[in-house]
């Protein structure tokens, strides 16, 4: 056998034992190395680095935020109405190391948490409240998951309720109740404006009984406002002189 051959072959393997330890990292991307078994003191990167395989096992770690859209959830409400829920959680990892060994997976450990947390949260509240205090119930799932992630190396930075799914028949129940609301100050705003015309009505009969002389130019004028449309009208006006005379002679009987 030729020993430059040989030679060749050594070189090749040695070149490609060294390429293989080379691992190049991205801006965002953390590298957790096991040696022989035992967790490394940091994790590695970005950037150039080094792993000396099979002495060296590395699990990289990305550190940027992930967007887990959890499964729409069966939902029962302390008012016992059932709901389908479905939300967002924003996560990301700020422990590679303590994301590689203290949870076995932590995105899937991380859903299954926001699952199990969004039904037992939700569950304590009645419908309104989930209807109308959104904001304050995403700030309390976003409190709980950060609190039994942060052992994990997760950092919970948003939770948001996406879509409630009412049952038909909740609609319609909340349609009716929603058209009688309107109904109320319908009529609540047409009593106040009666209340208003009837004490301008009061204030305007006050003024023209101090002078009699107005209420004859009043008539006048309501004779040139109906004279003026175009319609077949026919008004035969009486003096205001007559009719007071027939209404005193009905006081005196």
């Amino acid at each position: 056998m030729n020993p430059g051959f040989g030679y060749a072959i050594l070189i090749f393997f040695v070149l490609y034992i060294l390429f293989s330890w080379i691992k190049v990292l991205k801006e965002y991307e953390r590298a957790v190395i096991f040696r022989l078994g035992r967790l490394f003191q940091e994790a590695k990167g970005p950037g150039l680095i080094f792993v000396f395989a099979p002495i060296d096992r590395m699990i990289r770690i990305s550190l940027r935020t992930i967007v887990h859209d959890v499964p729409p959830q069966d939902v029962i409400t302390k008012d016992n109405v059932s709901v389908k829920v479905n939300a967002v959680v924003y996560y990301r990892v700020f422990d590679p190391k303590a994301a590689v060994v203290q949870v076995e997976d932590y995105r899937y450990a991380t859903s299954q948490l926001a699952q199990t947390t969004l039904r037992s949260v939700l569950g304590e509240v009645e419908l309104d409240e989930l209807l109308s205090k959104r904001e304050t119930l995403n700030q309390r799932l976003q409190q709980i998951l950060d609190a039994h992630t942060d052992p994990w190396g997760i950092k919970i930075s948003l939770v948001e309720v996406k879509h409630i799914d009412l049952p038909e028949e909740m609609r319609r129940a909340m349609a009716r109740q929603a058209e009688a609301e309107r109904e109320k100050r319908a009529k609540i705003i047409h009593a106040e404006g009666e209340l208003l015309a009837s004490k301008s009505l009061k204030d305007a009969a006050t003024v023209l009984a101090m002078e009699p002389m107005t209420i004859q130019l009043r008539y006048l004028q309501t004779l040139t406002e109906i004279s003026s449309e175009k319609n077949s009208t026919i008004i035969f006006p009486l003096p205001i002189e007559l009719m007071r005379a027939f209404i005193k002679d009905f006081d005196k009987k």
